[in-house]
């Protein structure tokens, strides 16, 4: 996909790539581009999606972790959201800071720039991003590697340590089960594509890429139809 700039903006994503039960059929490779499946599926959505995310997790972890990296975070800091949806979480990482979003859909893009104005956006695949190294404070990415094929996911954890400054942090959530890369037929009406490569893994291809993790954990979140659990990890770029 072209990288397109757009000025002001962020968002998020909610998926169910954890250990849940859910009706999923295995995408081959001759069936289509998970990352098409994917934008199409977020830009169908459009404007239902951020409603639906907001009140799906009613026990909040991921506000007990956007806490922690806003605390972290200083006056002015260069943060990148890789997965910035509708702009959820926008707001909070981008107050006094330079805040950069990237996401796959340009429809929740749009909706993003709406919600905050004092960013920036970048319509790209993130697998596909090139950025320059040593350029930020903080990479966050919540929900959004569940969306990623898990083949590529070491390779991202590696473009991210690069990203990072000597001493800067990433927070993700990750998937928590390990299973094949996966469509599920009808997520919010629409097909989607979900990855995981489990805690174990995602702890040894992190440490691979250079960090040291400060936080990791299970966390369990109610959605709206059952429990679901994520793999949650803030990690430390060492100098």
């Amino acid at each position: 996909m072209p990288v397109r700039f757009r000025s002001v903006a962020s968002r998020r994503k909610r998926h169910p790539a954890r250990s849940c039960s859910r009706t999923l059929f295995a995408v081959s490779v001759g069936k289509g581009d998970p990352k098409r499946i994917v934008e199409a599926g977020y830009d169908q959505i459009g404007p239902s999606y951020r409603p639906w995310s907001d009140e799906a997790m009613s026990n909040d972890v991921r506000g007990e972790y956007l806490q922690d990296v806003v605390t972290r975070l200083p006056k002015d800091a260069d943060v990148l959201e890789l997965g910035c949806g509708p702009g959820a979480d926008a707001a909070q990482l981008a107050r006094e800071r330079r805040y950069l979003g990237v996401d796959l859909s340009s429809v929740q893009l749009d909706i993003a720039l709406a919600h905050v104005p004092n960013g920036s956006f970048l319509h790209a695949d993130i697998t596909a991003l090139e950025l320059p190294a040593n350029s930020f404070d903080a990479v966050v990415a919540f929900y959004v590697f569940n969306h990623v094929p898990g083949a590529e996911q070491g390779p991202m954890f590696v473009k991210i340590y690069a990203w990072l400054r000597p001493g800067a942090f990433f927070c993700a959530s990750l998937g928590a089960g390990e299973h094949e890369d996966l469509v599920q037929d009808d997520w919010l009406g629409v097909p989607m594509f979900f990855a995981s490569i489990g805690r174990d893994e995602n702890e040894r291809l992190l440490g691979e890429a250079g960090f040291q993790l400060e936080r990791s954990e299970l966390r369990t979140e109610l959605e709206e139809d059952g429990e679901v659990s994520f793999h949650w990890v803030i990690a430390r770029k060492t100098n």
